[in-house]
């Protein structure tokens, strides 16, 4: 069993954020992460090591495994190099918190939903009370 985590740090819209990209037996997992200013390569591992843990990470996507042999230690590093000219979301990264951001939505939507039907219960049961409460007096 092979666990890879990547985080690509980037610079959008006036503030610096980063994507935590895990995989794990074939399922794949990306949290989303706001650092304010520019971080230092201290404060990234310092944000690593306390709150790693604490991160919500999207559900898991399926994706297809892919046997990696050696690799040539040139090609290795043109691989580096590529990944470190990468700027922003990868493509997987951006579909999964999609995914989730649609999934939050959908939760929130129902959560709304009941709440909002349980104050119009409670409303109709009060307004009852009231003509009961009125009525009694008489």
């Amino acid at each position: 069993m092979e666990i890879s985590i990547k985080l690509n740090v980037f610079f959008e819209g006036g503030f610096w954020g980063g994507v935590f990209e895990k995989v794990y037996d074939g399922k794949y997992e990306v949290s989303k992460i706001t650092f304010g200013a520019e971080p230092k390569d201290y404060e990234v591992f310092d944000f690593i090591l306390k709150n790693f843990y604490n991160l919500r990470f999207s559900s898991p996507i399926c994706i297809e495994s892919v046997e990696k042999g050696r690799i040539n230690p040139k090609r290795y590093q043109r691989e580096i190099k590529k990944e470190m000219g990468n700027k922003g979301i990868g493509t997987k990264a951006q579909l999964a918190m999609q995914l989730q951001h649609e999934i939050n939505k959908t939760e929130k939507k129902i959560v709304s939903r009941e709440e909002k039907e349980e104050e119009k219960q409670r409303k109709y049961e009060s307004r009852q009370q009231n003509k009961k409460d009125k009525h009694r007096g008489h």
